[in-house]
């Protein structure tokens, strides 16, 4: 049997990838998430698509994304051509406000025809975040986009509405960082032919499915985050696992095994993990500044998560009965503005 490919650390640049069809270049995305989070100054990237993997990196649904780390994120997608992505990169770089970018594309289209084309982009703007999206009247049914602060989405070839908007609705009503927001997001659209073009005889949501989250301090070619995963285009049956599924998770596995990184000290909580002699394990909190929300939420090395608790004082007991056996754990303290402000590990006798 044919295997899915998958990675979870490439250094990507913006390339294409495409489908040839009578020797035209020819890319059809479907649904699709860019975002940005002022607090973090994090730009973010997720989608997925009825479009499996090529013999060279992005993969899939990845050749839409094109993430500018400390600026803004620009996703392209339908009838997909480099020439559009390379010019709304160099506007966006040049400090062109996504609707301005937008226009521009429509007026100044690389195969003159707009109509075909899909767009969402999202800037930082030093912290008054701006958002923009289009889809042309030309791309395939169904087809929608919504853009709303710091985010925007978008997709063709869709089973319906209903897909843009459980994506909008686990990405607002969803607690933690940018990059679990964003995976939430993509889970709203897990369906069977939500591509439609993947319903049969797939029997999934897409061939593949990414992820991707640059920091402001990142380079555009080796971003903090950057998963993907692909069938490949020639896959004909059922396919054992779900892109999304498969991506999650990756997901999960880089969450565990990727550590906060704040040298400075700039944006971390100082947490102590104590123990008792009975066996119980709290996490003392009194070195933090009082007045900020926090949440703590705790996996198993495989990245499911445990718990998720709100912090109500300095020192938070861990419920035992809700883990349920000895081992290795990971804490993960999230606040209100979704900022990651503490990682770890901790152990159960």
């Amino acid at each position: 049997m044919k295997q899915p490919t998958s990675t979870g650390y490439r250094l990507p640049v913006v390339a294409a990838i495409c489908l040839l069809f009578s020797g035209t270049l020819l890319a059809q995305d479907t649904f699709s998430i860019v975002a940005v989070d002022v607090a973090t100054g994090e730009v973010g990237s997720a989608g997925a698509s009825c479009v499996g993997s090529s013999n060279y990196y992005p993969h899939g649904a990845a050749i839409l994304s094109d993430v500018i780390p400390g600026i803004g994120g620009i996703h392209t997608q339908a009838a997909y051509l480099p020439g559009n992505q390379a010019n709304a990169h160099a506007m966006m770089l040049a400090g062109s406000s996504p609707q301005e970018i937008i226009d521009w594309l429509i007026a100044n289209d690389a195969g003159s025809n707009p109509t075909t084309r899909q767009y969402g982009i999202v800037d930082l703007n030093a912290g008054d975040p701006r958002s923009a999206a289009y889809s042309g009247v030309n791309c395939m049914d169904y087809k929608n986009d919504t853009a709303g602060y710091a985010y925007s989405i978008q997709g063709n070839i869709l089973l319906g509405q209903e897909i843009i908007d459980s994506m909008q609705n686990r990405f607002l009503n969803t607690g933690g960082t940018l990059a679990e927001r964003l995976m939430a997001a993509l889970q709203g659209a897990k369906v069977i032919g939500a591509d439609t073009r993947c319903a049969s005889p797939y029997q999934s949501s897409s061939l593949s499915a990414f992820l991707r989250v640059g920091k402001p301090e990142n380079s555009a070619d080796s971003l903090y985050l950057d998963l993907w995963m692909a069938y490949p285009q020639t896959w004909g049956t059922v396919v054992p696992v779900d892109p999304i599924d498969s991506l999650q998770t990756l997901f999960d596995q880089w969450q565990v095994t990727t550590a906060l990184r704040d040298p400075k000290g700039l944006h971390t909580l100082p947490v102590v993990v104590k123990y008792s002699e009975t066996g119980e394990v709290v996490f003392d909190f009194s070195g933090c500044p009082d007045g900020i929300s926090r949440t703590l939420n705790v996996y198993d090395p495989a990245g499911r998560q445990m718990l998720s608790t709100l912090v109500n004082g300095r020192y938070q007991k861990l419920d035992m009965g809700r883990i349920g056996s000895t081992g290795i754990y990971i804490y993960r303290v999230t606040t209100s503005d979704k900022r990651l402000t503490a990682s770890g590990k901790f152990y159960i006798n």
